[in-house]
């Protein structure tokens, strides 16, 4: 088998893959600000990541994937009012949608999920490393902000300099800090704003800033230095340069060793976005799209390309997908786990194509290539190998009859039943058989949406 080669981006090159312990990795991938449901870019960015998650394990490596979560923030407090309910209330809702939807595409659970708000002491012991290596003071209006030109090599992953940021940077309102790049590590609770979500320092109380969360939680489940770090290309900066210049600046060592980063959903040419209205949940998607069908659309661009977005794409990934279902009719392949033969020639180029900074299109296109020779040769053995490789990147899991009826198999009228069951079950305020029924469902492949008029709406995984 080939060397497998990461496309890392702090080197802007592809470099071969060597891990800091032998057999084992460390990854760490910035993930949700959970305040709404998680749309198509958001399915990128996890696709791009547990395709990762999934080849490293396969090639043999025991894999520490860490995926946090962001329980604080300036958006999910300001929702959480518009909401009139609690910011726990409305993060671990919005947690739970976002696991029906990964469960839905086939996106493993990562190995470790922190959350931000578990991780503030951690935060503030980074802030005080900081604080006494000149990295990082407390301005007059109570903040304590990073010294960014006290930090030698800012700049280095984005590839901008300190002149280029200089030159581009916006009038600060903020006239608490000594220098216009300077960033918030620890914002000051405000007078005004007595129920503000605070947590005591010895600056004074607060809360933390965006990009000391993922140094802290980084450091906490993987150490000072670990290997790949992973997210969306809109990352990179400020948020990934920021948490080097924290995590080495408090260390005194490099971070990461491969920075790596997905590339944007578009439609119409342009990235889709919240701000720009033109994005698409997963939960709207999937009401139309077969799960397997999104994943198969994702798989078929490289993870740093452009994807693009559009009915007509995914109505092509459709049929391509049913023509590899196709292949695999009259073929007895069970639906345990078949090991593959990665001698076969197949499997060599499979794992070629993946070794080369998982560039899951070619690997796609060799499973096409065997669809067209087991629709020749309708060889068992062919057929165990290709279901076997299909089944590395998350594809071909079902039976061809399953796929090609749409999925169908739990009674519709049981699944209403069960529903209304679990309505009575929370208007009696027993919310342990209601999530007992909940997660009956989802084991089941129904994933359930309440709406605020009491209903619930319901899909099949």
């Amino acid at each position: 088998m080939s060397q497998l080669k990461i496309y890392n981006t702090l080197a802007r090159d592809k470099q071969e893959f060597v891990p800091i312990v032998a057999g084992k990795v460390g990854m760490y991938v910035c993930g949700m600000t959970i305040y709404d449901y998680c749309h198509i870019g958001h399915a990128r960015m996890m696709m791009a990541f547990d395709v990762v998650f999934r080849w490293l394990t396969a090639s043999g490596y025991d894999v520490a994937y860490v995926r946090n979560i962001t329980d604080i923030d300036d958006k999910i407090i300001k929702r959480a009012v518009e909401n009139g309910e609690s910011i726990s209330q409305l993060t671990s809702r919005f947690e739970k949608y976002m696991d029906e939807d990964t469960t839905a595409l086939g996106i493993l659970p990562p190995t470790v999920v922190p959350h931000a708000t578990a991780y503030v002491p951690q935060m503030l012991g980074i802030i005080e490393l900081l604080e006494k290596k000149g990295l990082a003071y407390k301005s007059d209006d109570g903040d304590v902000n990073y010294a960014v030109r006290n930090f030698e090599g800012y700049g280095k992953l984005s590839g901008k300099s300190l002149d280029d940021l200089r030159a581009g940077e916006r009038v600060d309102v903020n006239t608490g800090k000594r220098d216009a790049l300077d960033f918030v590590l620890w914002k000051a609770s405000k007078e005004s704003e007595p129920d503000e979500v605070k947590w005591p320092s010895k600056w004074g109380s607060g809360r933390p800033g965006w990009h000391i969360e993922c140094s802290a939680m980084s450091c906490a489940n993987l150490g000072e230095h670990f290997d790949i770090h992973g997210g969306g290309a809109d990352l990179q900066f400020p948020h990934h340069e920021n948490e080097i210049a924290q995590s080495e600046g408090a260390f005194g060592q490099p971070m990461v060793n491969y920075w790596m980063h997905n590339g944007f959903v578009r439609v119409d040419n342009e990235k889709m976005s919240k701000s720009l209205g033109n994005f698409f949940t997963i939960r709207d998607v999937l009401k139309k799209y077969d799960a397997e069908v999104v994943r198969f659309f994702i798989l078929r661009a490289h993870y740093r390309s452009p994807l693009n977005y559009s009915d007509a794409h995914l109505d092509d990934a459709k049929g391509a997908l049913t023509r590899l279902y196709t292949a695999l009719e009259g073929f007895d392949v069970g639906n345990g786990k078949t090991a593959v033969d990665w001698t076969e020639p197949y499997a060599v180029r499979f794992a070629d194509a993946m070794n080369d900074d998982f560039n899951t299109p070619i690997a796609v296109a060799v499973l096409f290539e065997m669809a067209n020779e087991l629709n020749r040769t309708k060889s068992l053995e062919l057929a165990r190998q290709y279901r076997a490789l299909a089944d590395v990147i998350g594809l071909l899991g079902r039976s061809p009859q399953e796929f090609l009826q749409g999925g169908a198999g739990e009674d519709d009228a049981a699944i209403e039943e069960a529903i209304a069951r679990r309505i009575e079950a929370k208007k009696a305020r027993n919310f342990a058989e209601s999530d007992k029924i909940r997660a009956e469902l989802l084991a089941a492949g129904i994933i359930l949406e309440d709406k605020p008029d009491g209903s619930t709406n319901w899909r099949r995984a």
